[in-house]
């Protein structure tokens, strides 16, 4: 698996050198998180058994590996692929038994209908707004017939809205899961869990997830 040589905007190349940046500092900071979020478990699980016995799974915008490890010890068989050079590192050093690429969200080098399932962890909090639909319409296109992606993201306040934040990495958008939910359906998804849970201790709103499924 490797990165496809297209060119991206701008913005994505700001963003892997941000991440790249602050490498591990972000890798110590998000260490052992997992373990203090049952919601988040609860979700990871439950994306686990609906795609376990389908095929491949990849997280997109793995980072340093944690929650690609977690999926392989809940049986899937998965691989990650993240922006951040930097951050492959560090997930292949840590994880060696896993599968690391270097890619973007919106040029995946993966072939139609080859995945069980997508992991999107807060990877596309920092898309702007218009290529939504794109980036939507390619993990349709990534997903084989009966195969579930997981979504993960800030929550905005306004059902039919999406805004911009100031990240402490780049800058990030918060979105409705009413407003992600019609542009997925829209590409062809269906909706069929989601959840919003009230900020922890340190998070500076809500966090939000939403399941699609792909029609068989």
């Amino acid at each position: 698996m490797t990165a496809n040589s297209r060119t991206d905007p701008a913005d994505v190349a700001h963003t892997r050198a941000a991440y790249d940046d602050l490498a591990i500092r972000y890798a110590e900071f998000v260490k052992g998180h997992l373990a203090t979020q049952p919601f988040d478990r609860a979700m990871l699980a439950t994306f686990a058994e609906l795609v376990r016995d389908g095929g491949r799974v990849a997280d997109l915008g793995c980072g340093e590996g944690r929650l690609t490890a977690h999926l392989s010890g809940l049986g899937l068989d998965i691989f990650g692929i993240d922006l951040s050079p930097e951050l492959l590192a560090l997930a292949r050093a840590q994880y060696p038994t896993i599968d690391f690429a270097e890619g973007s969200l919106e040029h995946l080098d993966i072939g139609d209908a080859t995945l069980a399932g997508i992991l999107v962890w807060y990877s596309i909090i920092h898309l702007p707004p218009e290529r939504m639909p794109a980036v939507l319409a390619e993990f349709h296109r990534l997903l084989e017939p009966g195969g579930h992606a997981l979504l993960a993201f800030f929550h905005a306040p306004d059902v039919e809205g999406v805004e911009p934040f100031d990240h402490k990495v780049i800058t990030a958008y918060r979105w409705s899961p009413d407003r992600l939910a019609t542009l997925a359906e829209q590409v062809g998804f269906t909706p069929t869990a989601r959840l919003i849970r009230e900020p922890d201790p340190g998070e500076r709103g809500r966090q939000a997830y939403l399941l699609l499924a792909k029609d068989r």
